[in-house]
């Protein structure tokens, strides 16, 4: 398990270029943490990078993450990867038990809300601000689309203030801005 397997089984299944962009920034996120915690960072990387692989084959609940679970076994995956990418979707029932899995949780929807408010601004990302995001997730017109209750509940199973992990998301996002086109 490196980066360049998980890089290509990504593009084997993902074509879309704004979600190649939504796994990169939660990888980032993810090795960001990772790297907070002491943890495993190519481990944790390799979960952002690969969560939503297979929504664009099977954008369906449960099909999405359930048939990527299948085929990350298939490819040798290890269980504490597949249980991760399964428990981001609440719906599968699979339990948030480690520090990986919350952190993805926390993170999925946060980084597609903060790519949403990025790309309303004159500097993108470069001057985003915690204040900016917590007014846009108030405003239930913006980004109707983001659930901003996993945003909420990601965040307090995370175990980090939300201010804080809106502004280390953000800082994360900023290391690969170019690669985000932010």
């Amino acid at each position: 398990m490196n980066r360049t397997d998980a890089l290509n089984l990504l593009k084997e299944y993902t074509k879309n270029d704004a979600l190649l962009k939504h796994m990169y920034a939660v990888e980032a996120a993810m090795r960001a943490y990772a790297r907070k915690f002491g943890e495993d960072e190519e481990k944790w990387g390799t979960v952002g990078l690969l969560h939503d692989f297979d929504y664009e084959k099977y954008p369906s609940a449960p099909d999405h993450p359930l048939k990527g679970s299948q085929i990350l076994r298939e490819r040798g995956y290890p269980e504490d990867i597949r249980q991760a990418i399964l428990g981001h979707a609440t719906y599968t029932g699979v339990p948030r038990e480690t520090l990986m899995s919350k952190a993805l949780y926390a993170c999925d929807e946060l980084c597609g809300f903060i790519v949403a408010c990025s790309l309303v601004r004159p500097n993108k990302i470069a001057d985003l601000e915690v204040s900016s995001v917590k007014k846009k997730l108030k405003d239930k017109g913006f980004a109707r689309n983001v659930n901003r209750d996993d945003i909420i509940d990601g965040t307090a199973e995370f175990g980090i203030p939300l201010d804080e992990h809106i502004q280390f998301v953000i800082d994360a996002m900023k290391s690969i801005k170019h690669d985000l086109g932010l």
